[in-house]
């Protein structure tokens, strides 16, 4: 009888106990990302982009084929969430996209290709932007680029340009958004 006791007691003893606590509600991460100060120095590297001029009127109207099957140089996808509706709740994914973009054309501002005409400031620009959203994922180093053929630098700084010009213009309404939701 002694068995048969144990367990119903075993048994019953969980309803007679109180339910235990719910769990303490896991707070939101903290978002330490001025996005006031970025959006205005995305705004200022904008404007400065609009103000650097090709060495040849020629590679302004140049229109180049932009596809890369392998992703590079790194750009902003529909998948790095930078929507809207998405930065309201999670910016993590669209942060390292721009912080991945940002030192990417960092990294070729101070490459060869703009050894003869460099762009102080966008890259003091740029180091700013890269400050305020690295304080979230760290301060990775300078990756320095592979040096290219002098006859290429024209077409290399003029294509890295236009593609830094759009990505300029995203991460603007990026930044410009989540500064006025906050």
């Amino acid at each position: 009888m002694a068995p048969l006791r144990r367990l119903c007691l075993c048994l019953c003893l969980p309803l007679l106990l109180p339910p235990p606590a719910a769990p303490a509600p896991t707070p939101a991460p903290v978002s330490r990302t001025d996005w006031a100060a970025c959006r205005i120095l995305s705004r200022d590297l904008s404007r400065l982009l609009a103000t650097v001029k090709e060495p040849h009127s020629v590679l302004e109207e140049m229109q180049l084929s932009e596809e890369d099957p392998q992703n590079w140089p790194p750009r902003i996808h529909c998948s790095d969430a930078c929507d809207p509706p998405t930065l309201d709740t999670n910016n993590t994914r669209c942060l390292h996209r721009i912080l991945q973009v940002l030192q990417h054309y960092r990294d070729l501002l101070g490459s060869d290709i703009f050894r003869e005409q460099p762009q102080p400031q966008l890259e003091t620009t740029m180091d700013q932007l890269l400050g305020l959203v690295q304080q979230e994922h760290g301060h990775p180093p300078r990756h320095p680029m592979a040096p290219s053929a002098t006859w290429s630098h024209q077409l290399l700084r003029h294509r890295a340009l236009k593609r830094l010009r759009s990505f300029a213009a995203v991460m603007s309404r990026v930044f410009t958004h989540s500064a006025s939701a906050r």
